[in-house]
């Protein structure tokens, strides 16, 4: 399999569990200024959506967009237990989680990185973002991860959006449980191998 990444982007969700999966993967970097990938490749001709993540499947067929890759991944390997068997609640609950975090947070961080966003919506993002992450910090309060004592997909996820929040200057003192949990999904070795592997270590 190739995953196609941009540091730091939404497709370290997927690097992450493909770490966590223990698959065996290549990295392809894509430049999302000017749509090349790091053999010089139009990116656009691999994804016509010109974003990341995209995993390129060992026969051949391409799978986008972040929470359905990594649904898919964790179902390669169930004895992983990196979501929940499909069909049953415990399953709709990463996925409850996985469409939050991809709506409800991801989303709002979006104009807060486009320097053609206006002052107004960064600050109705801003404001979104501070109505929204509280939802998160009170479960955290009560539990390690989103949906139990376990590490599942979709903290994967949330991971790699609150990890935005050092870069465009969103304060998470106001929720310490959100600090801790990046502290404690950061140390895991599988996201300190991608964060690495993306050159995101400091």
């Amino acid at each position: 399999m190739k995953l196609y990444f941009s540091p730091g982007a939404c497709s370290l969700s997927p690097h992450i569990v493909l770490r966590e999966a223990g698959f065996d993967f290549t990295l392809e970097k894509v430049n999302l200024r000017n749509r090349q990938t790091a053999s010089g490749v139009d990116y656009t001709t691999i994804n016509p959506k010109g974003y990341v993540p995209a995993l390129e499947l060992d026969n051949g067929e391409l799978l986008t967009e972040g929470p359905a890759i990594v649904q898919y991944l964790a179902d390669q390997v169930p004895d992983r237990r990196l979501a929940p068997p499909c069909g049953t609640l415990e399953r709709a609950r990463v996925q409850e989680w996985l469409t939050f975090i991809g709506t409800e947070l991801h989303k709002n961080f979006s104009p807060l990185f486009n320097p053609a966003a206006t002052d107004d919506a960064k600050e109705a993002a801003r404001a979104n973002l501070a109505r929204r992450l509280p939802i998160a910090a009170q479960v955290l309060e009560g539990r390690p991860y989103l949906t139990g004592e376990a590490f599942t997909v979709a903290d994967a996820y949330l991971f790699t959006v609150l990890t935005w929040t050092r870069l465009v200057d969103v304060d998470l003192s106001p929720w310490p449980s959100l600090g801790a949990y990046l502290e404690r999904v950061g140390a895991r070795p599988s996201v300190q191998a991608a964060m690495e592997a993306e050159g995101l270590k400091r």
